[in-house]
């Protein structure tokens, strides 16, 4: 039988939690997945400027205070329109962490006079596996879509009621958990990371 390795996910978000452990039950079976909700650590800030340096930080900052390998990801969505923006910025754009409504009504207002043809965007996940001795490794996923005019469907969490992926008429939060895993850009990531980490986590990487 093979030894579970310890894999601390930086986070406190449990749709995140729920998300990465659906992803890794399936692709990595023998890696213990742990909350840093589990910690008694302070919440890593993320000072980056881009999604690679913020996942990095969280992951290394973890792994060390910990002594555990640990797994971050630094993910938004990056709007055509917007140059980019609100990039890093997606959890805090309306200026309060994590208030999702706040954000969705805010990229609604400043998109409120462009037309469907210039509202493109991507979700962006960067995804990093960090040892305590420094080591890092990262993986990137998008998935192309569009913003919506308005928000619809009650799943999912942060942009998703206003994402409507390319190829489909629905919002990924109009989407089953499993049926957004399975085109989401923290599914492409955690699917790309996921063979890697018991290499990783074994020296072999």
């Amino acid at each position: 039988m093979q030894m579970k390795h310890e894999l601390v996910l930086a986070t406190r978000n449990k749709g995140k939690v729920a998300e990465v452990e659906r992803l890794l039950k399936v692709h990595a079976p023998n890696v213990l997945l742990r909350s840093v909700a589990e910690f008694d650590l302070a919440d890593v800030e993320e000072t980056g400027d881009t999604f690679e340096a913020n996942a990095i930080l969280k992951a290394l900052t973890i792994a060390k205070e910990t002594g555990l390998p640990a797994l971050a990801d630094d993910s938004g969505i990056s709007i055509d329109a917007l140059g980019g923006a609100p990039g890093v910025y997606s959890a805090r754009w309306a200026g309060k962490h994590g208030d999702d409504l706040a954000n969705i009504e805010k990229v609604i207002r400043e998109l409120v006079d462009v037309p469907d043809s210039k509202r493109g965007a991507a979700f962006v996940c960067v995804i990093a596996l960090a040892l305590p001795n420094g080591k890092t490794f990262t993986v990137r996923g998008e998935l192309r879509g569009m913003v919506r005019h308005a928000p619809s469907g009650s799943e999912g969490f942060g942009y998703d009621p206003i994402f409507q992926p390319d190829g489909y008429q629905i919002t990924t939060a109009e989407m089953s958990p499993e049926e957004k895993d399975s085109i989401s850009h923290r599914g492409i990531a955690l699917r790309k990371i996921a063979p890697e980490i018991q290499p990783f986590l074994s020296g072999d990487k």
